[in-house]
């Protein structure tokens, strides 16, 4: 149990620490910042939930040098959500820094709006390979002058196969560069990726607890799938869960059927455009639903926290893929339950049991999402969104959920109840004293 304080760290970040109530390290904290900050390379293994992020944040702010007006730090991750949550975090650390500058590049967004952005020099760029490759290839963004690149979930960009962007996003940075490597894995690729982009680098790999998953194999021939799914959900009543699927088709088709039975489900695919996404994993995540639907590819690098249930409502074609899926639960030292569906035909990782009976009922969400057409770039903020769903709508503060603010968009979590009585005023909404679109996400 060190405390923040016995590192070499500026005032305004151990402020900031104070500020957000963290006084102690976690173990991959303890262990990776101090080499961090001294400047060597590193390779850090921990499980989601274990303080990774704010390891390389503190290291990447504490190596900064304020004063100068290049681009010292580059960090990339391998989707834009995870993209998103980083830059958050840093800039929740250096709130106290005047000046400094944090900019996120992502594809799914204009590229123009970027180039304007990268015109006034940030301190730190956090993005996807593709985007950021981009930039540099059009010399929009010039990192001659880089002291740290970071490869956050480095295993999954492996998987994702973004290796030879990222080899090819290298040869444009200063060769000085500091190289840190973070991941959930530590295995022959992990360590090959380490001798690739790293010179010397200091290995943390944390012994811990395995994650406390409970797993169930149920039994099903064609056409029970469904019907046992839905005894399934009635069973355990999740307040959030994930379920797997082996195809983009399999997805869309699910997620149907359990909308036309009533339940509250979104499906996440690679056919979606990326406002498609973000409007999925929003309402996910601010309980306005209660079912994820989605392929593998579509969930890799998502940092969702918090899920009750894994279904596997196919089995994955190798056991890599089925230790992946249901890593999702269980996360940051909780527990979890992890189900299979099974058909003969298909390979099972533990015994089979009958499907469990119960009556099927429908899951509805407890809270519906408000849109509104309106965000960071037009200074909109939570306050001013807050303020006008009291005064104007009469929502009280105990039936507003969480508030995510985006570049052009805001979205707001609003118990379901709440929502069915207050629908118009809620539309008619002024904010700041300016009308926006608002509509509801149903």
């Amino acid at each position: 149990m060190t405390p923040f304080s016995t590192l070499p760290l500026q005032p305004p970040l151990l402020q900031a620490l104070d500020s957000l109530g963290f006084s102690v390290m976690t173990p991959i904290q303890q262990e990776s910042l101090p080499p961090i900050i001294s400047g060597r390379d590193v390779l850090a293994q921990a499980k989601t939930g274990s303080g990774k992020t704010l390891a390389f944040g503190l290291g990447v702010l504490a190596r900064l040098e304020y004063e100068r007006s290049d681009v010292q730090a580059l960090i990339l991750t391998p989707t834009r959500e995870l993209a998103d949550q980083v830059a958050q975090t840093l800039r929740t650390l250096s709130r106290f820094i005047p000046n400094l500058k944090i900019l996120t590049l992502c594809g799914g967004a204009p590229v123009k709006p970027q180039r304007a952005s990268l015109l006034h020099t940030p301190h730190i760029v956090v993005g996807t390979p593709g985007r950021i490759l981009q930039h540099l290839r059009e010399e929009s963004l010039t990192c001659n002058a880089l002291r740290t690149f970071v490869l956050d979930e480095a295993d999954r960009m492996l998987d994702m196969g973004f290796l030879e962007d990222m080899h090819k996003i290298r040869a444009h940075l200063n060769p000085q560069h500091q190289s840190l490597l973070f991941c959930a894995t530590y295995d022959e690729s992990a360590l090959a990726l380490s001798q690739e982009f790293q010179r010397d680098a200091l290995h943390v790999r944390l012994t811990e607890a395995p994650n406390t998953v409970e797993t169930h194999f149920y039994g099903v021939h064609e056409g029970e799938r469904f019907e046992c799914l839905n005894a399934l959900l009635a069973h355990f009543k999740p307040e959030s869960a994930i379920l797997f699927c082996n195809t983009k088709i399999a997805v869309h088709d699910l997620c149907a059927q359990l909308r036309k039975v009533g339940h509250s489900a979104v499906a996440l695919h690679g056919d979606l455009e990326q406002y498609e996404r973000t409007d999925v994993l929003v309402q996910f995540a601010n309980r306005s639903a209660t079912l994820l639907i989605a392929t593998d590819l579509a969930a890799r690098g998502l940092d969702i926290p918090s899920v009750d249930l894994i279904i596997n409502t196919e089995m994955p074609h190798d056991e890599a893929t089925y230790t992946h899926r249901i890593g999702r639960t269980a996360r940051a030292g909780r527990s979890g339950i992890a189900l299979s569906l099974v058909d003969p035909h298909e390979k099972t990782y533990g015994p089979i049991e009958p499907c469990i009976k119960a009556q099927a009922h429908p899951i509805c969400a407890p809270n519906m999402t408000v849109v509104i057409e309106a965000g960071k770039k037009q200074k909109l903020r939570k306050g001013d969104i807050l303020g006008a769903l009291a005064q104007e709508a009469g929502i009280e503060a105990g039936q507003i959920g969480q508030i995510d603010i985006y570049e052009h968009q805001s979205y707001v979590a609003i118990a379901r109840g709440a929502l069915y009585v207050k629908r118009h005023a809620i539309e008619t909404l002024r904010f700041k004293g300016r009308k926006f679109p608002v509509w509801i996400i149903n």
